[in-house]
């Protein structure tokens, strides 16, 4: 018999997240990033069969400070993540671990019935995951 403790994603995700429409500026995402004291938002999707996207201050870093953009110029949907990989909220910390190495990953959606519960990230699987494991 497996004597394994299970730490689901659902476990450790973070349930609050900030979303934004992909036609808003670059200049509104960082206003929305420091109210909510967030580095990632999601992207809504705009229709039904859309799939939801994803930006981070570091796409921002990357593809408009560093280019010397103007941030009210450039739209979120012109640097965002789409798709997103996203994982089931009952999945082994383990397996999700295992995706993110694969596929160097910072975030991920943790997404049910079609719609996104949480986020996960490194952080959450190894802080709040792999320390309930420990004890």
């Amino acid at each position: 018999m497996n004597d394994k403790k299970i730490i689901r994603v659902r476990d450790v995700m973070k349930t609050a997240f900030i979303t934004i429409d992909g036609v808003a500026t670059v200049a509104e995402a960082v206003t929305m990033m420091q109210e909510n004291k967030t580095s990632v938002l999601v992207v809504n999707k705009r229709h039904k069969d859309d799939e939801y996207g994803m930006i981070l201050a570091g796409d921002i870093a990357r593809h408009v400070l560093s280019k010397d953009r103007s941030p009210g110029r450039v739209n979120v949907y012109e640097i965002m993540h789409k798709p997103v990989i996203t994982v089931h909220p009952d999945m082994d910390i383990r397996y999700c671990s295992r995706l993110f190495a694969q596929y160097d990953l910072v975030r991920a959606l943790v997404i049910e019935d079609q719609k996104i519960v949480g986020l996960i990230s490194p952080i959450s699987l190894v802080l709040d995951g792999l320390s309930q494991i420990i004890q």
